[in-house]
C-alpha cells in the first residue's frame, strides 16, 4: 500500500500544472499523503521572479483542492539550483521563500491553515547546513535526497531535527 507520495515540479513544464492538480486530487483521494515540492530555477531567482514561480506552481499543484482536501498536505520548497549541485540556499533565502509560502497558503485556504501546514526545505541538504536551514522561523524540516542514502551522512541530519525538536 502506498503511504505517501512526492510530487516534484518541472518548472519546464507549464501543462504539467494541470496533470500535477489531478495527480495530487488524485492521491488525496485514494488517502495517500502528499508532499509538492515547488522550486525556481537559478534564472527565475536571478531575474527576481522567484515568488511568482513559486506562486504558479502552487496555483498549479492545488487548483482545485479544499481546505479538507488539503489538511494533510506538506509542502516542501525545493529550489531547482539547489538539487544534487552541492549548492544550498541560503537561511535567507530559505525563509524568504518559506514565508512567501506560507503567506500563499493563508490567502488561499486562511492563516490557520498555513500555520498548521508543514514546509520543508530541500537541495543540498547536508550536515553542516540542516540545523541552520531548519531552524528557519517558517521552515518545518528538511527534505532530505542524496544525503539520505548514506547514514554517515543521513543521521547528523536526524540529530540535527532532534537537537531543534528538543530546543
Amino acid at each position: 500500500m502506498i503511504k505517501a507520495v512526492i510530487f516534484d515540479l518541472d518548472n519546464t513544464l507549464l501543462d504539467f500544472m494541470k496533470m500535477k492538480d489531478y495527480a495530487v486530487k488524485a492521491a488525496i483521494a485514494g488517502g495517500v499523503k502528499v508532499i509538492l515540492c515547488v522550486g525556481e530555477l537559478l534564472s527565475d531567482r536571478e531575474g527576481g521572479n522567484t515568488e511568482s514561480v513559486l506562486d504558479t506552481q502552487m496555483a498549479g499543484g492545488l487548483a482545485d483542492i479544499s481546505e479538507q482536501d488539503a489538511n494533510d498536505l506538506v509542502i516542501a520548497y525545493e529550489p531547482v539550483w539547489a538539487i544534487g549541485t552541492g549548492v544550498t540556499a541560503s537561511p535567507e533565502q530559505a525563509e524568504s521563500a518559506h514565508e512567501h509560502l506560507r503567506k500563499w497558503l493563508a490567502n488561499r485556504y486562511n492563516s490557520a491553515f498555513s500555520d498548521k501546514i508543514r514546509i520543508l526545505y530541500g537541495g543540498s541538504v547536508k550536515a553542516d547546513n540542516a540545523e541552520t536551514l531548519m531552524g528557519q522561523t517558517n521552515v518545518d524540516g528538511a527534505l532530505v535526497g542524496g544525503a539520505s542514502l548514506k547514514p554517515e551522512l543521513f543521521v547528523p541530519i536526524i540529530d540535527a531535527a532532534r537537537k531543534l525538536a528538543s530546543a
